[in-house]
């Protein structure tokens, strides 16, 4: 049902106004299938295997005590998980194929996940010692704005993805998870509910601030690049998804590797799970390695080609008004895709106890989504409109809000955004974008075709905390406190 709406959309623009030609349609649908059977089982292992290896680890590095173990634990995991996220390998491919490699794929990977893992870090200790999520946001994001002033535009769109990329399926369950572990052992249940939120948010700073300091260090200069795939998508059926299995099988086992190896050293160490538990995680492990396989395979065969050639051919149309509109109708039904948004309102149900519904939680996620991807078609299509004009405003308006809602939401509204741009944002939707950029003269495909996921992850954060204002107001007339 999640990918569903998607391929219904792609079959009925191939009938309309995008022709796509039999095989490019045809690999497409293999790609869904893939896709839908890799989601499934990935998803799967993720709840019997990564999910409790995070609270396992939050137990373990609350349980000793010791602020340099809490430190160093928050460095090592979240390196290794972010190196794992599979969104990130997708979008520093996308990076580096763009860019004719001036951006390596494994550049753009290891000093995001360095980034992820020094936030990381950072946030378990706020959760340790009750720092309030609002004030240490405050700081981090006027930081980001510093750092944003001084770096180009085509490095600014790549690490704004960048933070929503890298908070995907893999790295939300285990954050969250890991979150859930250390606020779990706090004593007051207070601080606790509010506590186990914002981890994602405090690490997903982490992937911008690494890139745009890697920039200035580097001094790299202004990129440019181009999208060839749009013009000429490849005919071939089978052959692309056999070309591909070798290499993502290899990454992802490569990715993996470092989890099960911190998971066993830990379990012998300190935890000792029983037998069962143990196999138990072991096969989540092994789920999740051909789930993210199949997944991967799916994406790079055949979904991200058409969604370029969609969006490529809309933007191509005399009027731009088609592009729009089904930019926002991809938005609306995109975030029905992401895995990691049903264990965020997950959890958020189960911490709320009911109270804050993962209905109205996905409807506000949905709406907020919309708006950014036909926001991205506007910067597309209007030369002067840049990303910075959304973003800058769009922050403040967050960092605003945040004195004002309830601080249950902060937390919660910081995470959404980072959940919203998951695996069917950095693959169709942000091949979408690049296509529409790299059909109309006067957008650059660098500039102009990423920050898509930047959008994607802003606007939830703005949707969720005016739901929170909305059950604050609530709670007053009911005669709440």
């Amino acid at each position: 049902m999640a990918i569903l709406p998607i391929t219904v959309i792609v079959i009925l623009l191939n009938l309309t106004l995008t022709p796509l030609g039999l095989p490019l349609l045809i690999r497409f649908l293999i790609g869904a299938v893939l896709i839908t059977l890799g989601l499934t089982i990935f998803l799967f292992g993720v709840d019997i295997g990564i999910t409790p290896i995070g609270e396992l680890m939050g137990e373990v590095i609350t349980k000793s005590g010791k602020i340099w173990i809490v430190i160093l634990s928050g460095l090592i995991l979240g390196f290794f998980i972010s190196v794992a996220e599979p969104d990130l390998h997708i979008l520093a491919n996308q990076v580096s194929m763009v860019t004719a490699g001036d951006l390596g794929k494994m550049v753009i990977v290891v000093v995001v996940s360095i980034g992820i893992a020094a936030m990381l870090a950072l946030g378990l200790l706020r959760i340790l010692y009750g720092y309030p999520l609002f004030k240490l946001l405050t700081v981090l994001y006027a930081g980001i704005l510093i750092l944003s002033l001084l770096n180009s535009r085509a490095f600014l769109a790549i690490s704004f993805d960048a933070s929503g990329a890298t908070t995907g399926a893999l790295t939300v369950p285990f954050i969250l998870a890991l979150g859930l572990g250390v606020a779990a052992m706090k004593k007051d249940s207070k601080a606790s509910e509010k506590d186990s939120f914002g981890l994602v948010a405090i690490a997903s700073t982490g992937a911008i601030m690494a890139l745009l300091i890697m920039n200035l260090i580097t001094g790299s200069s202004e990129l440019n690049g181009s999208l060839e795939a749009a013009i000429n998508p490849s005919r071939a059926l089978i052959e692309p998804f056999l070309e591909k299995l070798p290499h993502i099988s290899y990454e992802i086992l490569i990715a993996l590797i470092p989890l099960i190896i911190l998971f066993t050293a830990t379990n012998f160490t300190k935890s000792k799970l029983d037998q069962y538990s143990f196999n138990r995680i072991l096969k989540g492990i092994l789920y999740t390695y051909i789930g993210l396989v199949m997944f991967l395979l799916g994406v790079n065969g055949g979904f991200m080609e058409v969604g370029t050639a969609v969006g490529y051919q809309l933007a191509a149309l005399d009027s731009k008004f088609y592009l729009l509109v089904v930019g926002f109708i991809l938005g609306l039904v995109t975030i029905l895709a992401e895995p990691a948004v049903y264990v965020l309102t997950r959890q958020i149900e189960d911490v709320t106890s009911g109270y804050v519904r993962r209905r109205e939680v996905t409807l506000a996620l949905s709406i907020g989504v919309a708006l950014s991807v036909a926001l991205s078609m506007i910067r597309i299509i209007v030369p002067e409109v840049q990303l910075w004009h959304y973003l800058l405003p769009g922050y403040i308006l967050s960092v605003g809000l945040m004195f004002i809602v309830p601080k249950l939401f902060i937390g919660i509204a910081y995470d959404s955004g980072g959940v919203a741009s998951g695996p069917m944002t950095a693959t169709f939707i942000l091949a979408f974008a690049q296509g529409a950029a790299e059909s109309i003269e006067h957008a650059n495909v660098l500039i102009d075709g990423f920050g898509m996921i930047a959008m994607v992850a802003m606007t939830p954060i703005i949707t969720i905390q005016i739901l929170g204002l909305l059950y604050k107001i609530k709670s007053r007339k009911g005669g709440l406190s």
